[in-house]
């Protein structure tokens, strides 16, 4: 299978490519980790000044209709310079509600996530451990004046930067099944504990006391299953891009870097180490295509997904670990970029489930009967 990007994908690519190398740049990053958001709200801007935030969004929401493709591709270029934007969450959040929403949350909604007004965000995980698709979370009908609200009670863990954000999709449990619930970030009932992760982004905890929400899609229907895959195959594309930034570095140090009077990049060890990421790096880029396209083109894509996570957990984290060991001392010196692509690639690696549970949901994906792909 050709995973070659066509031309609107790479135009995607190389306009992403030159706001984040312009804008995300060390000392802005380092900048924007110390501010009291930890998010770069001016590159924020930019991105939805220029059409990027609703890169994958449908047009008639006033997004370019790409799909999640394009989301991926942009993703990946956020990853490569570790920029400190949370894109993943709002655009997961915008498309989940663009399939599944009704025409009044598609209305006032999707607006604010495509052009950077508002954002979104998803509340997948728990304490605990509880696949994102087997929340404990409980909802309940709220009858209400017009029957249609529900009620939410339960913890939700590390929220993917809430502060800021308008709304946020919970994944909860209901007596037909599990399903998604938007909630207002501020409603009755919400209380947010911040939570700073291994990335520096600001988390929080949330907990929800008979909070009122609106549901997005028929609980058990699989929207919270549609969700939860597109938010693998984003995370995976961001951890590619972290991988191929990491590697990118360290070839740089490397070449420059001298030892017994030659570069470091000559010695057989080394380039051993970084073969291998190269061979990790190029898995990783197979997997999230094949997951990508299996999901644009409707087929079931559960295993698919599953592979990409895996390969994104277990390969990326392996690539920051080696760039890291051959970065030496200076590895661990927080004056250089190149610590932030191990921070980024090991809180990737342990998002919705880290690779031992991964393994485990795709054995289940296969013994319950024939991938279709």
């Amino acid at each position: 299978m050709d995973f070659t990007l066509d031309e609107e994908l790479e135009a995607v690519r190389d306009l992403a490519r030159k706001i984040f190398t312009d804008r995300a740049t060390t000392e802005r990053v380092r900048e924007v980790e110390n501010s009291p958001s930890h998010l770069d709200e001016s590159l924020w801007a930019e991105l939805g000044k220029a059409g990027l935030l609703g890169i994958a969004a449908p047009e008639e929401a006033g997004g370019a209709g790409l799909g999640l493709g394009a989301l991926c591709v942009l993703l990946e270029e956020q990853g490569r310079a570790v920029a400190p934007v949370p894109l993943w969450a709002n655009a997961v959040g915008a498309l989940t509600i663009a399939a599944y929403g009704t025409a009044e949350q598609r209305a006032s909604l999707l607006p604010g996530a495509v052009d950077g007004s508002s954002r979104l965000t998803v509340a997948l995980e728990e304490f605990g451990p509880h696949a994102p698709g087997d929340p404990r979370c409980a909802a309940r009908r709220d009858g209400g004046q017009d029957g249609g609200g529900w009620r939410l009670t339960g913890v939700k863990a590390v929220v993917p930067a809430p502060f800021g954000a308008a709304h946020v999709l919970v994944a909860a449990r209901t007596e037909t099944g599990t399903g998604l619930f938007l909630v207002a970030a501020d409603a009755d009932g919400v209380t947010w504990e911040r939570a700073e992760t291994t990335t520096h982004e600001l988390s929080g905890n949330l907990t929800l006391d008979d909070a009122p929400a609106r549901a997005v899609g028929t609980p058990g229907s699989g929207v919270l299953e549609w969700a939860v895959d597109h938010a693998s195959v984003a995370l995976a594309a961001v951890q590619l891009g972290v991988a191929r930034g990491a590697l990118r570095l360290a070839a740089g140090y490397l070449s420059e870097r001298r030892q017994f009077g030659r570069p470091l990049a000559t010695f057989q060890a080394v380039q051993h180490q970084l073969a291998d990421c190269y061979i990790d790096i190029e898995a990783m880029g197979v997997a999230l295509w094949q997951a990508v396209t299996t999901i644009e083109e409707g087929e079931p894509a559960a295993a698919a997904v599953l592979v990409a996570k895996w390969w994104a957990g277990e390969a990326g984290l392996n690539v920051v670990h080696r760039v890291q060991h051959v970065h030496g001392g200076i590895g661990v010196d927080i004056d250089y970029p190149v610590h932030r692509y191990f921070l980024w690639g090991k809180q990737i690696s342990g998002t919705l489930g880290g690779a031992s549970a991964d393994l485990a949901r795709l054995g289940a994906v296969l013994a319950a009967g024939p991938v279709v792909s």
